[in-house]
């Protein structure tokens, strides 16, 4: 058992995440499985007095958050040192689950809600992830130079549209880098987000269903977009939250 402020966690849910995330070519060390239960206790301790997360069941946390994350890993090819953002963390998924199972990439954690940032600070904290982690709006964050076109990958796994997350994501990154974004059904998204992605610079390089990973019973309807930038973003991208509401995609 894993024991954190008084909540044990089995771990019947960590041990089979080992072999789960092997399916994805992901090897985690028992160090990274025993990082993971402690996320997921600190996280279910925390989330009874503050509102992070519906699913706090510890087999569902295994699932559904982490294994979920670690997907990404099977999206593209990765060099394990790449500098990350992680755009409407909530709990820290997938920026800190990444960061645990790679751990040279260097993270950001963005987050608009503070008591989310905080409780993402103090799980970076109790892991020892060395991850930033920016209390604000995406929209304002990019608007930095230090954080513009700065990124390797940009990842948002609950941004809304597909082309939405492009508008976001996109202006974070090097040319040549990769936002993936979680989705479920995403048909009807394409068109927009192919008119999102001609004017923001970039092109869907992939999109990966979690069946072709061998998770469909896992991680069942789930698919990653993987939108990769071609060119440089126009400046007035992304536009302020009332201008994307005015005029979506």
């Amino acid at each position: 058992m894993t024991r954190i402020g008084g909540v044990s966690i089995a771990t019947a849910p960590f041990a089979a995440l080992g072999g789960q995330a092997a399916k994805l070519g992901l090897h985690l060390t028992d160090a990274q499985i025993g990082q993971c239960g402690a996320y997921a206790a600190a996280l279910i301790e925390t989330n009874r007095s503050v509102n992070l997360t519906a699913i706090t069941d510890p087999d569902a946390i295994a699932l559904k958050h982490f294994l979920d994350s670690f997907t990404a890993y099977a999206a593209r090819s990765w060099t394990g040192h790449e500098r990350l953002v992680d755009v409407g963390s909530g709990a820290g998924f997938p920026g800190l689950a990444l960061a645990i199972a790679l751990p040279g990439l260097a993270v950001t954690c963005v987050e608009a809600t503070g008591k989310k940032a905080r409780a993402i600070e103090s799980f970076a904290g109790l892991l020892g992830i060395e991850a930033q982690v920016l209390h604000a709006r995406a929209e304002e964050v990019v608007r930095d130079q230090r954080q513009r076109a700065r990124h390797d990958v940009a990842t948002a796994r609950a941004l809304g549209s597909l082309a939405h997350c492009a508008e976001l994501l996109l202006p974070f990154l090097k040319v040549g880098g990769d936002a993936i974004a979680w989705k479920g059904r995403i048909d009807a998204e394409l068109p927009a987000a192919e008119r999102a992605l001609a004017a923001i610079g970039g092109e869907i390089a992939a999109v990966v269903p979690t069946a072709s990973l061998g998770l469909g019973a896992e991680l069942p309807g789930r698919h990653l977009v993987v939108l990769r930038k071609t060119r440089a973003t126009p400046d007035r991208y992304p536009r302020t939250p009332a201008d994307m509401k005015r005029r979506p995609w």
